[in-house]
């Protein structure tokens, strides 16, 4: 038979009761020096902003400068990044007289090279659309400050209520290399780019046509010269001014530097 237990008195603990115990109290004392650490470490080791300001200091002054900004209406940030230059798109053959031409603000460079894309927003509400649909060419004229006025009273006025603008604003088309479509001539046209479509997939949804660029022109008397002008999305323009030079910072882009 097993030994009998040796009575307890009342009151005392068992002696698992007492492991237990110390069991606690010591699991106790491990929290309470961490809670302890964690205190101290919240206190002298919270990183210190610039003048030596704690977080809630730099949180203070990141308010500030938010409040520094006001809302501004998403209906209108086309005019905050609005690209640039404003430019002529000609579509239509040169040959059989039916070339137009248009002006155009939204267009963005897609690609570099190998080819080289060009992306450019033109819409069913303007003329030259159904002819670029059509023959799947054009081009993309560069003009420079002096043509300012001539560029938005393009833009005004449109062929299908027979206007034929090469005559009104005095515009001279000459024969393009690679398209049917015009160069648009004049000493103040800085440049001539001769693309063909070649992604449609955007027009349908967004009026975007991706043009590859197969031939391009330039003025050399403007090239260095000529000053482009950027529309800022309300009828007022930007015109090109100090050229700021950063080539030798540019160090991932050599490729694409003379």
């Amino acid at each position: 038979m097993p030994p009998k237990r040796k009575p307890q008195n009342q009151g005392e603990e068992s002696p698992r009761a007492k492991r237990r115990s110390r069991r606690n109290q010591d699991a106790a004392a491990k929290a309470g020096v961490s809670a302890s650490s964690k205190a101290v470490a919240t206190r002298t080791d919270q990183p210190l902003a610039s003048g030596g300001k704690s977080r809630d200091g730099q949180a203070e002054d990141l308010a500030k400068e938010t409040s520094s900004f006001t809302s501004y209406p998403v209906s209108k940030v086309y005019r905050l990044i609005e690209p640039g230059p404003v430019l002529l798109v000609t579509t239509g053959s040169f040959a059989d007289g039916t070339h137009n031409i248009m002006t155009i603000g939204f267009h963005m460079v897609m690609q570099h090279e190998s080819p080289p894309l060009i992306g450019i927003s033109l819409g069913p509400w303007d003329a030259s659309f159904a002819v670029l649909k059509k023959r799947r060419e054009c081009v993309l004229a560069v003009p420079s400050v002096e043509m300012a006025a001539t560029v938005v009273d393009v833009g005004n006025c449109s062929s299908d209520d027979g206007v034929d603008k090469w005559t009104k604003f005095g515009l001279k088309a000459l024969p393009a290399n690679k398209v049917d479509a015009p160069l648009v001539g004049g000493p103040d046209v800085i440049a001539n780019i001769e693309c063909v479509v070649e992604d449609t997939k955007m027009v349908g949804k967004y009026s975007m046509w991706v043009l590859k660029a197969v031939k391009a022109w330039q003025n050399p008397q403007k090239m260095e010269t000529g000053r482009m002008f950027h529309h800022r999305g309300d009828g007022t323009f930007v015109v090109d001014g100090e050229v700021l030079n950063l080539q030798d910072r540019m160090v991932k882009w050599k490729e694409y530097q003379d």
